[in-house]
């Protein structure tokens, strides 16, 4: 672990392996731990970046931020570490913080990963899903809704069983809530052409949170995109789908292997 000061608060973030610079964005409530199913694949050729984005993990809590916040996090983190350019991988709420750096700074990024991403949104999408199946939530706790979520998420038998152990948060109630305002009303549709870096996008066939049909938003507006649909995945394509995903991500990293 090691902290680094970011735009006057404190971010964990840990660099391992050699290679291009690769930044690891996860989910929403999640922290860099979620890439511990492909870290050390990764790191046989890249230089893995993963931090924990603010208001998450080890990382600063503020009170509030937005997703602009996130967004010139990421910008600073590459001047800090000297990166005229690097390669994004972002998941879910990653997506959307991924595509905010694309269209900022498009000659900084040359690869681009977008995994179950959407282009807009009013609210977080769990909140938008919750809010559609409101009936459904009624006096459960807080990991009663996330393994009710569970149908509407994920595919795969065995990771919708053990989803709230695999969504397992260190945020408090209010932490989370932080999070969730910080993704209201943001919209990329009108400025995605803006990307120039060759990006792969990557949706679910059966989430919910995040349909393919979001995905499938997000390639036709950027000009250098490639679109996958996972037909055994919901919203966790890494774990549902797990080898076929990587083989997936290790082509588009490394084209010559």
């Amino acid at each position: 672990m090691s902290l680094l000061q970011v735009n006057k608060i404190n971010l964990n973030v840990e660099i391992q392996g050699n290679g291009d610079p690769l930044i690891l964005i996860h989910g929403i409530s999640m922290d860099n731990t979620q890439w511990k199913y492909e870290i050390a694949r990764l790191n046989q050729y890249c230089k893995t970046i993963s931090l924990d984005c603010r208001g998450h993990g080890k990382s600063d809590k503020p009170d509030s931020y937005t997703l602009e916040d996130h967004v010139q996090d990421i910008i600073s983190l590459m001047d800090i570490l000297d990166y005229k350019a690097a390669n994004i991988y972002g998941v879910s709420m990653g997506s959307y913080i991924a595509q905010g750096v694309a269209v900022a700074q498009p000659d900084r990024i040359k690869k681009l990963i977008l995994t179950v991403p959407t282009s807009n949104g009013l609210t977080s999408s769990t909140q938008r899903l919750i809010s559609n199946h409101a009936e459904e939530f009624t006096d459960l706790t807080d990991e009663e809704i996330v393994q009710h979520l569970a149908k509407y998420v994920a595919y795969n038998p065995k990771i919708r069983a053990d989803l709230a152990n695999i969504l397992k948060t260190s945020l408090t109630p209010a932490q989370i809530s932080v999070a969730n305002k910080a993704l209201t009303g943001f919209d990329y549709r009108n400025e995605l052409h803006k990307i120039t870096a060759e990006t792969l996008i990557i949706s679910g066939k059966h989430d919910e949170l995040n349909p393919p049909s979001e995905g499938k938003v997000c390639a036709d507006l950027i000009p250098k995109a490639s679109f996958v649909e996972m037909k055994y995945s919901g919203h966790l394509p890494m774990l549902e789908e797990q080898q076929k995903y990587n083989e997936i991500i290790d082509k588009f990293l490394q084209p010559h292997i």
